[in-house]
């Protein structure tokens, strides 16, 4: 019995963690099994050239989705501030995010772009802005919403 209620708890757990916010880079996504390609054919783009290929596809829609992206990332920007994490310096990053359609962040994926690792933010910065990161979106609300699945890439440069 006690058996049965361990392997029950234990397969609750892995739903629960799958279900999960979760942010990582690129490679680690793969290296956990999350398939970038299968996360682009379940998360449409939010917006395109092609409108017909966009979740938001009035000109409104696609305003609205455009400031509060631009919202989160300055909330992000605010958040670790607020942590006394400190950029020493320019930093580009490139991100993909995956949103549920009620905008919670199912994923958050990104890659510092520095051309060499010491354009690159230090093992241990990339640790801390990782795990800032995921206290950031754990309850972020996205303030747009739609009746599919969304993503949203662009890249970032986090200033000191």
């Amino acid at each position: 019995m006690i058996a049965k209620v361990f392997v029950f708890l234990c397969c609750v757990a892995s739903v629960v963690s799958s279900n999960a916010q979760q942010a990582m880079t690129f490679q680690e996504a793969e290296a956990q099994g999350i398939r970038i390609s299968f996360l682009d054919s379940t998360y449409p783009s939010a917006m395109n050239v092609d409108t017909a290929l966009a979740v938001f596809k009035t000109d409104v829609e696609q305003q609205a989705m455009y400031n509060a992206y631009y919202k989160l990332l300055q909330d992000f920007g605010a958040y670790l501030h607020a942590n006394k994490y400190a950029w020493d310096k320019p930093t580009r990053c490139f991100n993909r995010i995956y949103f549920s359609p009620e905008g919670r962040i199912d994923y958050f994926l990104f890659n510092f772009l520095g051309k060499t690792e010491s354009e690159n933010p230090s093992v241990a910065q990339q640790q801390a802005f990782k795990r800032l990161l995921n206290g950031f979106i754990s309850d972020y609300q996205f303030e747009v919403k739609a009746s599919t699945k969304f993503a949203q890439c662009s890249p970032t440069t986090y200033k000191p």
